[in-house]
């Protein structure tokens, strides 16, 4: 599979006349709890010629794809991405630290995650995984529940306690993140995950109360600690350079 993507990821660059600087996957298969049927999130930073940002008109920073043996792609402009990365973007953070990478240009990379790192705000990143996290809450309340719904729920709960608990980005591996956890609840979220990996996305699971008590435990902690984090540096004219540097 991983041909595959990078033959796309090349045709990407020849259609639109960019370069693919770094293209990761995200998603269930970067975290570690992929069903059977789950699609490659294929997830790249791309530049184009310097003259391109040049112009006086505003022009689409985003390119996405989706193909038949289930490739989602979706790719963010050089200056998009760092303009986000100055806001401490965490979706962006995962796809810098993810464990699954399709190709990279190393000294972007190396210094994108120094960036990351140094810019890093507990704060703006605890309230995106708390407020993932109460998205998916109702539906794992209901007495049956997909295996999905609650490993997203859990994967950002535990994202959220780990800032609180250790002030650093958490692991992008659900299992490095899941040592967080009390010991009969890493019991119970392997013996789903082994689930998970047997069924298709649409597949319904009884509703676990330990589970559910602990998500609401876990929501409950992380807005209560929220208020002791710090936010991240400003780097505006390191960033500025950066980007040029990489322009050039």
């Amino acid at each position: 599979m991983k041909e595959k993507i990078l033959q796309k990821l090349k045709q990407i660059e020849l259609e639109k006349d960019v370069e693919i600087l770094f293209a990761v996957e995200s998603g269930s298969r970067a975290w570690g709890f992929a069903s059977p049927d789950s699609d490659y999130d294929i997830r790249f930073i791309y530049k184009h010629k310097p003259e391109y940002y040049l112009s006086l008109w505003e022009q689409s920073d985003v390119i996405e794809f989706m193909t038949e043996d289930d490739l989602d792609g979706s790719g963010w402009d050089l200056r998009k991405a760092i303009k986000l990365l100055a806001k401490s973007n965490a979706p962006l953070i995962e796809w810098l630290f993810s464990p699954v990478v399709y190709l990279e240009n190393e000294e972007f990379a190396k210094q994108m995650r120094e960036i990351a790192t140094e810019c890093f705000s507990p704060i703006a990143v605890l309230h995106h995984y708390l407020g993932t996290t109460k998205n998916f809450m109702e539906v794992c309340e209901m007495e049956e529940v997909k295996l999905k719904s609650y490993f997203y729920a859990l994967r950002t709960a535990l994202a959220g306690k780990w800032i609180i608990e250790n002030n650093t980005f958490p692991p992008v591996a659900f299992a490095d993140v899941l040592s967080i956890a009390p010991k009969n609840i890493q019991e119970k979220i392997l013996e789903l995950q082994q689930i998970k990996a047997t069924q298709g996305e649409k597949y319904l699971h009884p509703k676990e109360a330990l589970i559910t008590d602990f998500l609401l435990e876990t929501v409950k902690f992380n807005q209560e600690n929220a208020g002791k984090l710090g936010s991240g540096k400003k780097l505006n004219e390191e960033l500025d350079l950066f980007f040029l540097k990489m322009l050039k």
